[in-house]
């Protein structure tokens, strides 16, 4: 069996400092600014699958009128 007779009491005091240091400590960053970047990105990758689909059809039309002339 063990004992539980311990003092917790101290060791909450101890922590209590240490937590309030971590939380200041703590850098948030904005929502506006993540989501901002999540925009940039998603139009970004909407460019690139464009352009990537026009290469595309532009070479599936030369090499189909290459090989009907």
């Amino acid at each position: 069996m063990n004992k539980n007779t311990k003092d917790t009491s101290q060791f909450n005091n101890y922590i209590s400092p240490n937590k309030q240091l971590k939380n200041q400590n703590i850098k948030t960053t904005n929502i506006n600014i993540l989501l901002n970047r999540v925009r940039l990105d998603k139009k970004e990758t909407l460019k690139k699958r464009i352009i990537f689909s026009f290469t595309i059809i532009i070479l599936i039309s030369t090499l189909a009128a290459y090989f009907v002339i």
